[in-house]
């Protein structure tokens, strides 16, 4: 597995969005109309419209927004932490017989370590808010010879492969 970059909301994110919304709520105060709100900000016009309505009917405070939506996760930010230290360490670490994890085998050691379970398909979703990514092993031989394949290739394949045929004239 390979890190790259978060794709989880942070809070950071809801604070941008609420710092939107309040700019919104300025440029309305100014008599900005909603579709030049939308374009400054890069929203919709959707969006606008419903920011709008808010901030008519409560100002600039009813479009400071609810904070965090959804579900709370069911590991917390040090149970991450502390899962992502395991899957460094490897799969044989925690007594598995080669170093690959597999959706499986992580839903195993979650329910294992932190006794929350999780169908394999969704620890997707926790890799994808480690910033990990699936990577598959190269199907290759360790033992083979790069240099040996390159000189077969260059020196004996051209005797063994089949010469083209001459044309026919009819």
């Amino acid at each position: 597995m390979k890190r790259i970059p978060p794709l989880r909301r942070r809070r950071s994110d809801y604070l941008t969005e609420q710092q939107r919304r309040i700019s919104a709520a300025k440029l309305f105060r100014g008599g900005v109309s909603q579709a030049a709100v939308a374009r400054e900000l890069g929203v919709s016009r959707q969006a606008a419209s419903r920011w709008h309505d808010l901030w008519k009917a409560g100002g600039k405070t009813a479009l400071a927004g609810a904070g965090r939506t959804g579900r709370k996760p069911r590991l917390s930010g040090s149970d991450l932490c502390r899962l992502e230290a395991i899957l460094l360490a490897g799969a044989p670490a925690q007594g598995y017989e080669t170093d690959l994890w597999t959706l499986k085998r992580i839903a195993q050691v979650i329910r294992r370590e932190f006794r929350v379970t999780y169908h394999a398909g969704h620890v997707w979703k926790v890799l994808g808010q480690l910033g990990w990514s699936c990577q598959r092993p190269e199907r290759r031989a360790r033992e083979r010879n790069d240099q040996a394949t390159q000189r077969w290739v260059r020196y004996r394949w051209p005797r063994i492969k089949k010469r083209l045929a001459k044309p026919r004239h009819y």
